[in-house]
């Protein structure tokens, strides 16, 4: 759906480059982010979200899940607001 937007951990993994799949600046990133700790962060941001238990494609072996998160804005917004929360986790 248009309005669903997918986040994986690894977006906000501090010890992965931007070519390994980290999608926002190091400085805004989590050292080992866990679904636990994207959870809690989505939970901050007061969105609406699902979590799945489905690896990120090019990370498969990985098996860190997936949240499915309603938003109607850019999925670049929403990595920042959900960046922002991710204080208490760096």
């Amino acid at each position: 759906m248009k309005t669903e937007r997918i986040l994986y951990p690894c977006y906000f993994d501090a010890t992965l480059t931007r070519r390994q799949g980290r999608r926002v600046p190091v400085s805004s990133a989590a050292k080992n982010l866990s679904p636990e700790g994207l959870e809690g962060a989505l939970k901050k941001s007061g969105v609406t979200y699902r979590l799945e238990e489905k690896p990120h494609p090019s990370r498969w072996s990985e098996r860190e899940g997936r949240a499915v998160v309603a938003w109607d804005g850019s999925k670049e917004d929403l990595l920042k607001q959900v960046a922002r929360h991710l204080v208490v986790h760096r």
